[in-house]
């Protein structure tokens, strides 16, 4: 029989929940509720099971991502953390790199790190680059600073040596020293990020550090909650790199769920792919609070080793703190429904990063909120229907969000509520649009040759004019598209990406050392799944590559076998074909230009059946609304007369002209006059452009 699991999302506005059971899928979206988190996630497995006529003891698995780690991040929420580190290279995580994210600002602020110098404790002793002691650890230094953490109220302790991602040894013997006099977390970055770079890892364990008491907290909490309610299923996380964690694991690891909630929505997206055929898609996930953009090939998210969360300035790289784990590569702005909108000194609407969440919320929500959020401009553009917000549960005032638009907004601007509500999307909108350009244009490719897959409560309301603006013709809209990443939790796979740093050139290719690297790897990346999948396990192995002398690397896939002495032109050849990719060309015929490997990951993963194969249809009957309302066309400029439909009264084939709003209980899907809508045989909406061919 298949497990019965939920997926439970919880986002800066809503926590949403999904179930599927008998071929059906149950879902609901709740206001997330800041003091105790779980809350939502309780009320809201309540009513799907309600619906779905089960209780809480039939549930097998339980699926959970979270925004917490991300929010106490940014919102520096964290525990006061000590980190201890090599004697020399206390400042680093507050010297950062020579790159400056804007080399022309004379008074440019780079962010604060996380942990103060007074909180930071240098000691001695020293480990070599190929790993081998240099200086011996001092240990009586170490018993000091464990009796001088101990006498003040730290929370949490992180551990980063030079060179440990090589050799542990003195990271280990410090956390042991350390914990015979405390009673706190301590991160080592020799687990959490074995990777080379100081500065990067530093943060890393730093921020590993700083969000885990909280995390642990609210996962015990969340446990003991579930239980009390009867189910007695076993929770798993989904992590950054889109593959699912035991919950001990997540506890001592939460670094790792800085991007689970995304994460989710990639996944969602890659399997809508894989059920269309679609090779190239572009995922635009918007919900309360922010706007993500991902690339999925071959039915495959991008997977980056590093990112970036908390950036000061928007678009600019450097100016965020760098969180280098596995993670699904994807570009996030603070675009969503609830992101406050205003008007800068120069007289230009503006939208984000703040964002109003769910607490107060949007203007309209009359919930204490005063400020417009674009969810108030769509409302005053008719795009939602006030009377059938989130199924009916939250009443939207259209009076409350002209006032709050009319304020802040239109009298700047001297705007009449319905121009400037038209100049806050047009403005967010533009700003999403540039997002992907620019996410397309790092990675080498064209975003129109895409499908888009839209997603998340705000998207669907977004996506048609996104999609002209990037000249996209085809976008779907998937069934239970508002609560599109809690379903991706549905179809997770366990699974587990381990990294190591070594610099192996292949002038001097040691094929032993590099075996015994990867059976590491193998065996702690399979380790992972073990804890919660006795299927199949495929493994995906692959070397960041990097000619010598070069300041980055980039990803080589690697056969999944043992290495012998004459697999060093092999690897060249590969590497060259994938920096020709990159890059246009490789860089031959320079004499003593050597290759090398920096980097190893293997990610295994346990196998899941895939999704029921569907082809695309354009529709041959044409549906006809009963229903319809004044709604803002943007391609026009003006207000149209908009079919109203509910989206449970289309059927396969069925095609609406737009302009059209199509209705259901988490979202609506805006059809702008350009496109027309189609419903596909798996429930999921079809736009396609009016001009374009099938």
């Amino acid at each position: 029989m298949t497990a019965i699991r939920l997926g439970a999302d919880i986002g800066g506005t809503f926590t949403d929940i999904a179930l599927e059971h008998s071929g059906a899928l149950y879902s609901t979206k709740l206001l997330t509720t800041y003091a105790a988190p779980e809350q939502a996630i309780l009320d809201g497995i309540e009513i799907v099971l309600a619906d779905a006529g089960l209780t809480p003891a039939d549930l097998d698995l339980v699926i959970h991502g979270t925004t917490l780690a991300t929010n106490a991040l940014i919102e520096r929420r964290g525990a006061r953390t000590a980190f201890v580190t090599t004697e020399g290279f206390r400042d680093v995580i507050e010297m950062r790199t020579e790159n400056r994210f804007d080399q022309y600002d004379l008074n440019l602020v780079l962010p604060r790190p996380l942990v103060p110098r007074e909180d930071r404790f240098p000691v001695a002793g020293r480990i070599g680059a190929q790993g081998q002691e240099l200086a011996p650890l001092d240990e009586v230094a170490l018993e000091t600073i464990a009796k001088t953490i101990k006498s003040q109220d730290f929370g949490a302790v992180a551990i980063g040596f030079l060179h440990s991602y090589v050799n542990p040894a003195h990271e280990e013997r410090a956390r042991e020293i350390l914990s015979r006099v405390l009673d706190l977390p301590i991160s080592i970055s020799c687990e959490v990020s074995p990777q080379m770079r100081e500065f990067e890892r530093f943060n890393t364990v730093c921020a590993n550090a700083y969000v885990r008491p909280q995390m642990a907290d609210y996962l015990a909490r969340l446990q003991i909650r579930l239980k009390d309610m009867g189910a007695t299923c076993p929770v798993f996380m989904i992590h950054s790199g889109g593959g699912l964690i035991s919950v001990e694991t997540a506890a001592q690891f939460p670094v790792r769920l800085i991007e689970s909630g995304p994460a989710g929505g990639a996944i969602f997206a890659a399997d809508v792919a894989q059920r269309f055929g679609l090779e190239k898609v572009v995922s635009y996930d918007m919900g309360g609070t922010t706007a993500k953009i991902c690339l999925i090939e071959n039915f495959a998210p991008k997977t980056a080793r590093s990112f970036e969360v908390a950036r000061s300035t928007r678009f600019a790289k450097g100016s965020g703190m760098p969180i280098s784990i596995p993670v699904i590569e994807m570009i996030e702005i603070g675009a969503g429904g609830g992101s406050l909108a205003w008007v800068d000194a120069m007289g230009r609407i503006q939208t984000g990063p703040e964002s109003a969440g769910s607490e107060p919320g949007p203007a309209c929500y009359q919930r204490g909120g005063t400020h417009p959020a674009i969810t108030d401009a769509d409302l005053v553009l008719g795009k939602l229907d006030p009377d059938n917000f989130a199924g009916g549960k939250i009443a939207l005032s259209l009076d409350a969000a002209q006032t709050a638009i009319a304020q802040d907004v239109g009298t700047r601007l001297s705007l009449d509520p319905t121009a400037a509500a038209f100049g806050i999307c047009e403005v967010v909108d533009e700003n999403m649009a540039n997002a992907a350009r620019v996410h397309a244009v790092e990675n080498g490719k064209n975003i129109a040759d895409n499908v888009m897959v839209a997603f998340g409560g705000a998207a669907p309301l977004h996506a048609a004019r996104l999609c002209e603006k990037l000249g996209i013709d085809r976008c779907l809209i998937p069934q239970g598209a508002g609560v599109g990443s809690a379903i991706g939790f549905l179809k997770a796979p366990f699974g587990y990406e381990a990294l190591a740093s070594r610099v192996l050139p292949l002038s001097r290719f040691d094929a032993p050392s590099l075996n015994a690297v990867l059976d590491g790897l193998k065996t702690t990346a399979e380790g992972f799944v073990r804890t919660g999948s006795n299927g199949v396990i495929t493994r995906a192995v692959t070397g960041y590559m990097r000619y010598a002398g070069q300041g980055w690397e980039i990803p080589v896939p690697l056969p999944d076998r043992a290495f012998t002495a004459q697999d060093a032109t092999l690897l060249a050849t590969s590497f060259r074909e994938a920096y020709a990719r990159f890059f246009g060309r490789a860089i031959d015929g320079l004499d003593g230009l050597d290759i090398e490997i920096v980097t190893l990951s293997v990610k295994a993963e346990d196998q899941r059946a895939a999704p029921e194969s569907t082809a695309l249809t354009t529709g041959q009957r044409d549906h006809m609304a009963t229903q319809h309302r004044p709604v803002f066309d943007p391609a026009q400029g003006v207000a149209l007369q908009t079919a109203l439909i509910a989206r449970d009264t289309l059927t396969p084939g069925d095609r609406v002209s737009g302009p059209a709003v199509i209705s259901e209980r988490e979202t609506s899907t805006v059809v702008t006059s350009p496109f027309d809508v189609v419903m596909q045989d798996d429930g999921s909406l079809l736009l396609i452009r009016k001009e374009a061919t099938a």
